[in-house]
């Protein structure tokens, strides 16, 4: 390019001289000015010799130009034609390796082939040895059907019978591995749970009971009680709604009434009129009237102090009064205030151990008795009436549902709800807590030995500690060792739905086998 820069800037060069040549000649001609005529010639004679040095320069330059393309087209070349030959190797290389490939694949093709042949034949040798050993096989059939006089069906049903106890031995014993290994690590930790909800709920082992009996400082008291013709009692229990029993027992007087609140309204009253001394039918009015005002207030303040102490709030103030009125009722002489308050706790604490709603577990646990403040002046379970009061003073779904399932009542939907069904089994099953009848007690017992004497192959049953273990004596010829685990469970299944006991029963079955002989 620059080559031919140079040649044209020449030949501009020449023509410009040229032309500048013929102007000042002509110019001179004209001027007949000879100097003029002279720095003309000069200044061709300048233009030529530079357009000559601009020739040479630029035909070096052009030299030069060829000469590096030359150069630079030759190492091009030979870069190509090494490409070339690396390729037509790699080439080369590929092609070898495909042969080698292709006779490999041509090898475990002829293998193949081999092998199919070898499976076909062997597959036509097992079709015939089947055929041989069904044809055995249904002639032993027939020879077995003769020697054990069974039929087919009958040889199968015995097999059934056979395997069926087998499998139920070997399902008896999976079901004992599977079980101690639950019990070893789900009692550990649960008893870790409820022992640390047991000591972090520190309520008294005694419970409060109602009181019947009013004591009299002496039986002259007792005359006053009554009254000229009876006018005293009569308005006392008027007012109260209260029978008072007065018999040959000295120095006392028995209150009766199915309603524990008219109840210690008239011990109260009778309290308070052993004290003034002043007994008359007016006197007795107002002081019925005073300890009735002071009945209500106990029982709003008892109410209040069991959610501030179970640290409930925004509870409805008739369902407050309910709770308070809990003060007053018992079960199995358990005080219902403290059982529904320690149930809270309980249902609270385990709530804590696993991470579920602490709030709604400890109000379902308070709230879960309130039916038994309503269950003396109105029909149906304390259940029912808890949930329809519940309902009506705008607790949530999942306080009522707790309410609803605390006895088994209904399927559980919430973690919580099983969680106060525990803690009210544990507030009231622990050592103390409860008390029974004699009666209801021994028939308790009767009926779980009843029970546990129904099943096959039972020798004796005995109901220990209180009623909360029975210990089975089974026929060692009728139950086997694995047996006695599904006998066990059976019976347990049982004692769940025909007996209703507070907390649990353990179930334990005794196999013994004895041989003797005499040596003579």
């Amino acid at each position: 390019m620059s080559v031919t820069l140079a040649i044209v800037l020449a030949l501009v060069a020449l023509v410009l001289g040229a032309t500048i040549s013929y102007f000042v000649a002509n110019k001179l001609s004209k001027n007949r000015d000879g100097k003029a005529q002279a720095k003309a010639n000069q200044i061709i004679e300048d233009a030529e010799n530079q357009a000559a040095a601009l020739k040479k320069e630029a035909m070096l330059e052009a030299k030069e130009e060829a000469y590096k393309l030359k150069t630079e087209t030759d190492n091009e070349l030979k870069e190509r034609r090494a490409e070339v030959a690396r390729m037509e190797n790699r080439a080369i290389q590929k092609e070898e390796s495909l042969d080698r490939k292709e006779e490999a694949l041509d090898k475990k093709q002829q293998t193949l082939d081999n092998l199919k042949q070898d499976w076909e034949n062997k597959f036509k040798a097992l079709e015939e040895k089947e055929t041989q050993v069904l044809s055995k096989m249904a002639d032993a059939q027939k020879e077995l059907e003769r020697v054990s006089g069974l039929s087919k069906e009958e040889a199968k049903k015995e097999l059934v019978t056979s395997i069926t106890d087998e499998a139920n031995k070997e399902a008896g014993a999976i079901i004992r591995n599977i079980e101690n290994k639950a019990r070893e690590e789900g009692e550990k930790k649960a008893r870790e749970i409820i022992t640390l909800a047991i000591q972090k709920c520190a309520t008294d082992q005694t419970s409060e009971v109602t009181v019947s009996t009013v004591d009299l400082p002496n039986d002259e008291m007792k005359g006053r009680i009554i009254g000229r013709e009876g006018r005293n009692i009569r308005a006392i229990e008027a007012a109260t709604g209260v029978d008072l029993i007065v018999d040959d027992t000295p120095e006392s007087i028995t209150l009766s009434c199915f309603d524990p609140i008219r109840r210690e309204v008239a011990r109260l009253t009778l309290e308070k009129l052993i004290t003034d001394g002043r007994i008359h039918p007016a006197r007795i009015e107002d002081i019925v009237e005073k300890v009735k005002k002071d009945i209500e207030k106990t029982i709003k303040d008892a109410g209040e102090n069991a959610t501030f102490e179970a640290g409930i709030y925004n509870l409805h103030p008739e369902l407050i009064k309910l709770l308070g009125r809990l003060k007053y009722r018992t079960s199995y002489g358990q005080n219902c205030l403290k059982h529904s308050l320690e149930t809270s706790y309980i249902a609270g604490m385990l709530a804590g151990e696993l991470g579920v709603d602490v709030s709604l577990a400890k109000r379902g646990g308070l709230l879960h008795d309130i039916g038994k403040a309503l269950d003396f002046e109105m029909e149906g379970t304390h259940v029912d009436l808890g949930v329809e009061v519940a309902k009506k003073y705008k607790e949530s779904p999942e306080v009522v549902h707790c309410i609803e399932a605390h006895h088994g009542a209904v399927e559980f939907k919430s973690i919580e709800a099983m969680l106060v069904q525990i803690a009210d089994a544990i507030s009231s099953s622990r050592p103390g807590a409860r008390r029974e009848s004699l009666e209801t007690y021994v028939k308790r017992l009767q009926k779980l030995e009843e029970i546990a004497n129904s099943f096959k192959g039972v020798a004796s049953s005995f109901a220990i500690q209180a009623g909360r273990e029975v210990r089975i004596a089974v026929k060692p010829e009728e139950v086997s060792d694995t047996g006695i685990i599904v006998l066990a469970k059976d019976i347990a299944r049982k004692i769940e739905s025909e007996l209703e006991y507070p907390g649990q029963i353990k179930v334990n079955i005794i196999r013994e086998t004895r041989a003797s002989d005499i040596a003579s």
